[in-house]
C-alpha cells in the first residue's frame, strides 16, 4: 500500500474508531468535540481512483 493511501486509511479508521466511542454511555464529550475535528482536519487528500474517466466530469 501506497504511504499517502495508508495515512489515509489510517486517519478514516481513527475517525471510524471515535465514532465508535462517542455511542457510548461513559464517552467523554469533550475528548469527542476536542479530538474530532483535529481528524478531520487532518484527513489527506483521498488516494487517487485509477477508474475510467465519465462523461460529463464525474
Amino acid at each position: 500500500m501506497c504511504e499517502d493511501c495508508a495515512d489515509f486509511a489510517r486517519t478514516v479508521a481513527l475517525l471510524a474508531d471515535l465514532a465508535l466511542y462517542s455511542d457510548r454511555l461513559d464517552c467523554d464529550d469533550a475528548f469527542i468535540t476536542t479530538v474530532a475535528p483535529a481528524l478531520a482536519a487532518s484527513l489527506p487528500e483521498p488516494p487517487p481512483d485509477n477508474g475510467p474517466d465519465y462523461p460529463g466530469g464525474w
